[in-house]
């Protein structure tokens, strides 16, 4: 069941805001760039993100002025220390008298400056992928230059709404159809074309440098280390200029908190505000994991057109799943143009690969697989592990056609009658040592 949304009456218009969860301590959640507080429930990563932070406070979570179901910008001139205003007039309405605040992205100056300003209202900080300031200065090297900032927002007005800068945001979901329509429907639920710009101005013009050293609050600053939209040195530099701030660097390119390592972002955060980790349970079990990729998708979905292309999709995932039902595999989820499956055993594994490949080339389809099998994590949302980086590394080895195998994968199906001929060792990437890999024959 959904949290019912509400409005807080601000001194510049209504803002939309919900309630859930009945922690011990109530923590406001500022989502980075725009939101809209209903529309928001229809990812489901995003939708467990927030349950698992409500299932540890009660939770408050809003739309800031200018964007979703609140009112919108005044046609006068709007700074953004106004935005801050609004997490009083929610709190107030919430019948929040402290809350730990947690601001994400373009979310976190707003977060500080609140910090500062009340720190009665204010029982923890916590920033996460964010900075001082967007742009650069002479004194600020790491921000976007004028001419940057031109061509981002240039860039986010001409595919609002299209899904756009998901390349950008959220780099690991780029090939994830579903992601991008959802993320396109987002934006338009968010805010208009115009709007975005208006806001998009606003954001690069903040600057809490001055602030930082006023900020008197247990403060804990997160980072994602590979991040391309705030560089790293962003984050080191607010830990460096908050007082007693802690600091916590993870790894990571997304900008958004409810894509990528999702739940060790969390357990920070539900440490440093309750003052305990939750001790999870991970169920680890031996699997071999299977990558796959449509060869040269881009240039037959350009021409085919998109609705071809997409029927075609769809005809491809119902073949898949059929084979993946015949020799015991689980389908764990689409990556654009291919999938990630698992199953419990590498003979039928690569015997699967053997017989989706078969089955997509009397569609015309030619695809390329890759397997390895070791030790992964169950999780809610999937796998994960390092057999699954690998699984996914050897896989982009794999010529049109091959099933590729990784030396596991080969010495624990001997006596199969699967044959592999050996294409020698390979420097995978992110993998630290070489491994040897075989093409399955079949």
């Amino acid at each position: 069941m959904l949290p019912v949304t509400r409005y807080a009456r601000g001194e510049g218009g209504d803002i939309a805001y919900q309630v859930l969860g009945e922690g011990p301590v109530d923590l406001v959640f500022m989502s980075a760039w725009f939101s809209h507080v209903d529309g928001r429930w229809e990812e489901p990563s995003f939708a467990r993100m927030l349950r698992r932070l409500a299932s540890f406070s009660r939770l408050i979570v809003f739309d800031k002025r200018g964007v979703g179901a609140s009112d919108p910008l005044p046609a006068e001139t709007t700074t953004w220390e106004e935005w801050a205003d609004d997490v009083r007039a929610v709190m107030d309405a919430a019948g929040s008298e402290r809350a730990a605040i947690v601001g994400v992205g373009d979310s976190g100056p707003i977060a500080m400056l609140f910090a500062a300003s009340h720190p009665d209202r204010v029982l923890s900080l916590v920033v996460v992928n964010t900075a001082a300031r967007f742009a650069a200065a002479d004194d600020y090297p790491w921000g976007y230059e004028a001419e940057e900032v031109d061509r981002f927002l240039t860039l986010q007005r001409e595919t609002w709404g299209r899904g756009g800068t998901v390349d950008v945001l959220t780099p690991t979901m780029a090939r994830d159809d579903r992601y991008r329509t959802w993320w396109a429907r987002y934006q338009r639920m968010s805010a208009s074309p115009n709007t975005s710009m208006r806001v998009g101005r606003l954001i690069f013009g903040m600057d809490v440098r001055r602030v930082l050293s006023s900020i008197r609050v247990p403060t804990l600053v997160l980072h994602r280390a590979e991040l391309p939209m705030v560089p790293v040195a962003h984050g080191r530099y607010l830990a460096e200029h908050i007082p007693g701030a802690k600091y916590v660097e993870l790894p990571g390119s997304d900008y958004f908190v409810y894509i990528g390592n999702t739940e060790a972002l969390l357990d920070e955060i539900e440490e440093f505000v309750t003052g305990a980790r939750r001790a999870h349970e991970v169920d680890r079990v031996l699997a071999t994991v299977m990558f796959t990729d449509i060869v040269g998708s881009t240039d037959r979905a350009a021409a085919m057109g998109d609705r071809q292309w997409r029927d075609l999709l769809e005809a491809h995932d119902r073949l898949v799943r059929s084979r993946l039902e015949e020799y015991r595999g689980r389908w764990v989820n689409s990556t654009g143009d291919g999938f990630l499956a698992t199953f419990d055993g590498p003979a039928r594994g690569v015997r699967s690969a053997f017989a989706i490949r078969d089955s997509l080339a009397t569609y015309g389809i030619s695809i390329r697989s890759g397997l390895h099998t070791g030790e992964v994590e169950l999780r809610e949302d999937g796998v994960g592990g390092i057999a699954v980086h690998i699984g996914a590394r050897v896989m982009g080895e794999a010529q049109q056609g091959e099933v590729l195998v990784s030396s596991t994968v080969r010495d624990l199906v001997t006596g199969s009658g699967i044959r592999f001929e050996d294409r020698g060792e390979r420097r995978l990437r992110g993998v630290p040592e070489p491994w040897r890999l075989y093409a399955a024959v079949g």
